[in-house]
């Protein structure tokens, strides 16, 4: 049932975020757009919830409840950062609002890849929460074994991302001879120099 509710919270996420923008741009309703893509935690909640009854119901806890603390932990340490990734794609596709572009060079990357990061790091600290409470709600060590699995894969995972941003400041991606001359001129072109 775990398993089947996650699956079901990912596709009402992708539904939820793809009509509240589709209210906020193409129906140009942003309040109505606004409000569907502030449900998006209430699903999260539910997950929560149905987790805490099946443990409460006696349920042996497995990896299935790991797998809900640590999807809801990415969902916590990255699902802002994915809507306002897409809606910055809607506002570009339907209002010509120029999109923001993550910076693809030197150390402005290295800065852009530490801040993603540190949602790794945010979505390893509430799946290691969620999983802690429901170690100590279940309360039988003997039981529990799954679920502190679950808490060093988060941290492996954050530790992975946090290896793979920090070759971005050891070694900075530099950018090819004619797109920083392009640049360059552009910023002439703007400055007046």
């Amino acid at each position: 049932m775990i398993v089947t509710l996650i699956i079901v919270c990912e596709v009402a996420f992708w539904v939820l975020l793809a009509a509240g923008l589709a209210f906020r741009y193409a129906l140009r309703m942003p309040r109505t757009g606004l409000a569907l893509l502030l449900c998006e935690p209430l699903l999260e909640i539910l997950l929560l919830i149905v987790t805490a009854i099946d443990l409460k119901n006696g349920a042996d806890p497995s990896w299935k409840h790991g797998l809900a603390a640590v999807y809801i932990g990415y969902t916590v340490g990255h699902g802002h950062r994915t809507v306002k990734w897409l809606d910055g794609h809607a506002a570009q596709r339907f209002n010509g609002t120029p999109r923001v572009i993550p910076p693809r060079y030197g150390m402005a990357r290295a800065r852009y890849e530490g801040k993603v990061w540190l949602g790794s790091v945010v979505a390893a600290s509430v799946a290691s929460a969620l999983l802690l409470l429901a170690m100590w709600y279940v309360g039988d060590s003997s039981r529990t074994a799954s679920l502190q699995s679950w808490i060093g894969f988060a941290w492996r995972a954050a530790g992975i991302h946090g290896l793979i941003a920090l070759t971005y400041t050891i070694w900075p991606k530099k950018a090819p001879l004619n797109e920083s001359a392009t640049a360059t001129g552009r910023e002439r072109e703007l400055t007046g120099r």
